[in-house]
């Protein structure tokens, strides 16, 4: 009896010692976004975390982050999808076409783009998945043709103005009182998903963190809801996109945590060999990934043509190097099987708030690129040593 409860006693011991050092893992990046946020503030005088600028930090970081939502499935399946940008220029430059050109409406236009992101995401996984050609070139080229064929489209004209109604998807603000209820909303919702895991695990006889360890997640959590409402609502209000951001969010962590398209990806991507002798169907799974990050894509180019009230033949260019950026330095493993959203909006912030930073400190563009590259290359070196 006495040998099984020092078993025990153990166990827990060990147990402990995992959750602290995943819960490490997860916040060295909270960390360090903290740190970019002091180092900048210092340097611009506190301009860097006024209102006005954190609203256009969360503006700007929309497009990016809702292309390292779908990129993340990408990469965790074991893949890469190097035409993202040059699909948001597509998708968005469409919209804007017949939009301008055509007189649609902007449910239609919005519509009409990410159904053809999905259909082109689907046209680039049919190859990856049903004709075995590698990725990495299927979407190579695939930034190669989406961006001709914005460029005939479009006949290499800026297309603009859009309609009011359109302009108003990325350039609008959620009201005063309705950010405050949408916040105490969320707060709500954290707590009761909370109670409810506990509640659920401890049925099913799992290991249990301890109250004061979840409900402070909780507490941490609502904090920072709430202060970043505030620090919104002294400016205009909670923008559109960054609500777009998180409902996408949201949408897909629970896809990728809750349901058995999700344990299938992150299966594919860790062992596909053995997902195979599994009984999972690789093809359609890796299919439908494609798909999503095309309709993401849509999503996004609908974003970014609406912010700009324009759209340029040059729209979205390296827009896939930021969202694959976001990815790996939200924890995201090139090798794939490994990878959270959560980390990978981390990332796109991180992402963000460097070029937001650096263009108010009045920083020449081109250290803005060495910087990224640097940061890039620094990330894949931990991911790598990591698993070494």
């Amino acid at each position: 009896m006495s040998r099984q409860l020092s078993t025990v006693n153990v166990n827990e011991q060990r147990n402990k010692g995992i959750s602290f050092k995943l819960d490490l893992q997860s916040y060295t990046l909270m960390i360090a976004l903290v740190l970019i946020a002091v180092i900048f503030s210092i340097f611009t005088g506190g301009e860097y975390l006024s209102s006005r600028n954190l609203s256009n930090l969360f503006t700007q970081m929309s497009v990016i982050a809702v292309l390292a939502v779908g990129m993340t499935l990408v990469i965790v399946a074991g893949h890469i999808d190097l035409s993202v940008g040059s699909l948001v220029g597509l998708t968005g430059g469409i919209a804007a076409i017949l939009q301008v050109w055509h007189g649609w409406s902007t449910f239609s236009v919005v519509f009409a783009a990410i159904i053809i992101g999905a259909i082109l995401g689907l046209w680039q996984g049919w190859w990856v998945a049903y004709r075995a050609v590698p990725a990495f070139i299927v979407t190579l080229g695939g930034m190669l043709v989406f961006r001709g064929i914005l460029i005939g489209l479009s006949k290499g004209q800026t297309i603009a103005p859009m309609s009011e109604s359109f302009k108003q998807i990325g350039n609008s603000y959620l009201p005063y009182v309705p950010g405050y209820i949408l916040a105490l909303v969320s707060i709500v919702i954290l707590v009761f998903w909370t109670i409810r895991n506990r509640s659920k695990r401890m049925n099913m006889g799992l290991m249990i963190p301890a109250a004061t360890v979840d409900y402070g997640k909780v507490a941490v959590y609502s904090i920072l809801i709430l202060l970043i409402t505030y620090m919104l609502n002294r400016y205009y209000g909670i923008p559109v996109p960054f609500l777009i951001v998180a409902l996408l969010s949201i949408i897909f962590i629970f896809i990728s945590n809750k349901t058995a398209f999700g344990r299938y990806i992150y299966a594919i991507g860790g062992n596909q060999e053995a997902a195979a002798l599994s009984g999972i169907n690789i093809k359609r799974n890796i299919l439908w990934v494609f798909i999503i990050m095309g309709g993401l894509s849509g999503v996004a180019g609908v974003l970014l043509t609406s912010r700009l009230n324009a759209a340029t033949v040059n729209a979205g260019n390296m827009y896939e190097l930021d969202a694959i950026a976001a990815c790996v330095i939200g924890g995201t493993s090139l090798m794939g099987g490994k990878g959270k959203i959560f980390g990978a909006l981390i990332g796109a912030l991180i992402m963000a708030s460097i070029d937001n930073g650096m263009s108010i400190m009045n920083i020449e563009t081109f250290w803005q690129y060495i910087v990224k590259g640097l940061i890039l290359i620094i990330a894949v070196w931990i991911d790598i040593s990591s698993k070494k």
